[in-house]
């Protein structure tokens, strides 16, 4: 290989592994990257999704984000669909076994899943394969086969499944097979690469390991992060109340996007975008915020919707000093100590600070001083208010 082909391949590496929390193994990447190069031979890109939810949100593009990097770089993306496994449940992260899921309701939230995709993705060049092709044609006498492969002392040295053993929480045998069949996928599909949230490494290295078994060159294992949501603590989940939904009005999506700490901002915007990074620091981080939201807000939506939201916006906050930091916050009905909501939302760096902070009159509500530390805010649907901390942090809270 010459140092312009070289340098290429490097290239390549840094812009697919930006974000990654591991790449297993480094070299070995390179070394595909190379030979798909001087080859012609795209690589096969796995990646796979169990369609349990018709709900989708920023967190589920990260993997999104980076099958298009692969796609751009001419690579083979496939899009794999769960239909079969997604009626076991993945137990990655669960204490306790999942409610399984019929075809039906799989194949139903599987169509939104390729919809949004899309939004990302090039469909003309995407891949688009289900599990069950193979799995629903394997024998008993397959599957036995298949479970020979691996042994139960394996099995649990999942973090996951040795806690609920520990705490006496009962494991299905069916949710053994998950990781097997998630990994026997890589074999049926001979994966050069195999992509996943930083949760699923486990299941990931038994995809190479079965390759292996079975005769096949291992996949490269990458992992990325679980996006963390607009509380910038737990990850992104409409459970927590912190997920920015892709079915999220333009308006809405806009406002909780602006809602994020600066932090965090730019953690978006290695994981979801492919700027300069240098470049977006040397932006004012209201700058770069206003930019981030209207990106992701025109790929979901449009540029249309996304210049009409951002017209709300400004129109909604009043904003007037560039370098104030001004936003739509979007919260869940309820009644919580402001003073821990300011901590929740990362706006103060602890609850002790906030204290400080009220007790000092560095808190308004609705144009009152708040210096009772114990003062509750109702938060009721549709309903708006207007905080102020300190001189410069203006928030306007929206009850979903």
């Amino acid at each position: 290989m010459n140092q312009k082909q070289s340098s290429r391949t490097q290239e390549a590496y840094t812009l697919l592994s930006r974000g990654a929390v591991e790449v297993i193994q480094q070299a070995e990447l390179l070394d595909r990257l190379r030979e798909s190069s001087e080859e012609r031979r795209p690589l096969r890109i796995k990646v796979g999704f169990d369609p349990t939810s018709p709900d989708l949100h920023l967190g589920h593009t990260v993997l999104f984000q980076k099958m298009r990097q692969f796609q751009d770089l001419g690579h083979e993306v496939i899009f794999l669909i769960g239909d079969f496994t997604g009626m076991i449940g993945d137990p990655s992260g669960r204490s306790e076994t999942r409610k399984p899921l019929t075809r039906e309701e799989v194949l139903k939230n599987a169509k939104t899943y390729q919809a949004q995709a899309y939004k990302i993705l090039d469909p003309q060049k995407t891949a688009v394969r289900f599990n069950s092709a193979w799995m629903s044609a394997m024998t008993a006498e397959g599957l036995i086969h298949l479970a020979s492969q691996y042994t139960v002392a394996r099995i649990l040295e999942r973090d996951d499944f040795q806690e609920r053993h520990r705490m006496a929480h009962p494991i299905g045998i069916h949710e053994f097979l998950y990781p097997l069949i998630q990994g026997y996928d890589s074999v049926a599909l001979t994966a050069d690469v195999e992509l996943g949230g930083a949760d699923q490494k486990f299941n990931l290295l038994v995809g190479r390991e079965l390759q292996k078994i079975y005769g096949q060159p291992q996949q490269v294992v990458m992992t990325f992060p679980l996006l963390e949501g607009t509380d910038g603590q737990r990850k992104m989940s409409k459970s927590f109340g912190n997920a920015i939904a892709l079915e999220d009005p333009p308006a809405i999506m806009f406002g909780k996007i602006m809602s994020i700490r600066d932090e965090l901002m730019f953690r978006y915007y290695e994981l979801l975008t492919s700027e300069d990074m240098d470049d977006i620091k040397r932006l004012h981080p209201m700058e770069a915020k206003l930019k981030l939201s209207f990106m992701l807000v025109e790929r979901f939506h449009g540029a249309d919707q996304a210049e009409e939201a951002r017209r709300q916006f400004d129109a909604t906050t009043g904003r007037g000093d560039p370098s104030a930091s001004c936003a739509v916050c979007q919260l869940t009905p309820g009644s919580r100590r402001l003073g821990d909501l300011l901590h929740e939302q990362g706006w103060v760096e602890s609850k002790g600070a906030a204290r400080r902070l009220m007790t000092q009159g560095g808190v308004e509500l609705n144009g009152e001083k708040v210096t009772d530390p114990q003062s509750e805010i109702v938060i009721k649907p549709g309903h708006t208010y207007d905080l102020k901390i300190g001189k410069k942090l203006r928030y306007r809270l929206v009850g979903l």
